[in-house]
């Protein structure tokens, strides 16, 4: 019961839920700092549009490819910048991958920053460009500030904002949420470097954990993401805080789905993953089709599935490769021609990467 139910639910709190939020919270706040300088650099070097819309999916999350998307659906960058982005970025299947194995996780990094600008390239060299639809023109990517109400907007003029305004501006779940993180991290870091032993009070930690995630991921409306150009740009700490909340428990959830059901699928059948076609080619073409799946639920768990040792390094990297995250939807909202081209456009080089990795190992 321990082995079977448990412990899956507290290691995905722990050994996940902790490393995504002890990553979430730097790169928000560089996301608040210097976001607004994104699209400025991308509309700067235009000519080299591919590389750095690869490049700003460095970030763990979606946050760099809805930059792109939004930057191109107002003409500023060219259709392969947007197919750069799409390859390039991980989505939060990225904070799954960074916190269980960051040297695995900056490898592909390098190999999809390379795959997406030569991909893009590629797309402009051929000169394909959907029309965009002129009524979907954005524009201005950037959101407006949002102005406080005027008791809080003297005292953030004033430098002074009491702690119960922040709170109050938070969330009481959020902040339950990220004071169980804190909790949970004295014990999940000295259990990663092996000096401390998991035992009760960790498995006590981590399924409450998953427990409060499950509840601000209900009542965030079970929805897949709240990504959008809006939180890609954030002006404020709370609003990062309150956003990365979100972020983790979307996290949390999706990655205790998956280490929930296949720790049950082994432990009451045996069956150890071997049966399913995620080895060999059948796994790069799976994988590259799995990617199809717009947002980063499905994403997730495939990443769950990877560490958990269900399925291969080619099969995984077909899906990263292909999979555009939650990019893919706010580009279906303003240019549905050329999003349901790029989700086709991402698989071919998804199948030759996963393809090559295959011989290669």
């Amino acid at each position: 019961m321990v082995d079977v139910l448990l412990r899956p639910l507290a290691d995905a709190f722990m050994q996940v839920g902790v490393f995504v939020a002890l990553l979430v919270a730097p790169f928000g706040w560089a996301r608040f700092r210097w976001g607004h300088r994104l699209d400025d650099a991308l509309v700067r070097h235009r000519r080299l549009g591919p590389l750095v819309a690869a490049a700003l999916t460095v970030p763990p999350g979606c946050g760099g490819a809805i930059v792109v998307m939004a930057v191109y659906a107002r003409g500023g960058v060219s259709y392969g910048a947007a197919i750069a982005a799409l390859v390039a970025t991980m989505g939060d299947a990225s904070w799954v991958l960074l916190a269980a194995d960051p040297v695995l996780t900056l490898q592909l990094k390098v190999l999809l920053v390379t795959v997406g600008a030569l991909s893009g390239y590629a797309v402009d060299a051929l000169g394909i460009a959907p029309r965009r639809r002129v009524d979907a023109v954005v524009p201005t990517a950037r959101p407006l500030p949002v102005d406080p109400a005027p008791r809080e907007r003297v005292l953030v003029a004033a430098g002074h904002v009491p702690a119960a305004v922040r709170l109050h501006e938070l969330g009481v779940l959020p902040a339950l949420l990220w004071l169980t993180l804190g909790t949970g991290a004295t014990v999940s870091l000295p259990v990663t470097f092996q000096l401390l032993r998991p035992d009760n009070l960790y498995l006590v930690l981590g399924v409450a954990g998953t427990a409060v995630a499950v509840v601000a991921f209900v009542r965030g409306g079970c929805k897949l993401a709240d990504d959008d150009d809006r939180t890609a740009h954030p002006t404020s700490m709370t609003q990062v805080l309150r956003h990365g909340g979100h972020e983790i428990a979307f996290v949390t959830v999706w990655v205790a789905v998956a280490y929930l059901a296949w720790s049950m699928v082994t432990h009451l059948t045996g069956f150890d993953g071997s049966q399913l076609p995620l080895f060999g080619v059948a796994g790069v073409v799976v994988g590259a089709l799995v990617g199809l799946i717009p947002g980063c639920a499905v994403q997730i768990v495939f990443a769950g599935i990877f560490l958990a040792g269900g399925m291969p390094l080619s099969t995984l990297v077909a899906n990263t490769v292909s999979q555009d995250g939650d990019a893919l939807l706010p580009l279906l909202a303003l240019e549905h021609r050329s999003a349901l081209l790029a989700t086709v456009l991402t698989t071919v080089p998804a199948l030759l990467v996963g393809a090559a990795l295959l011989v290669l190992t």
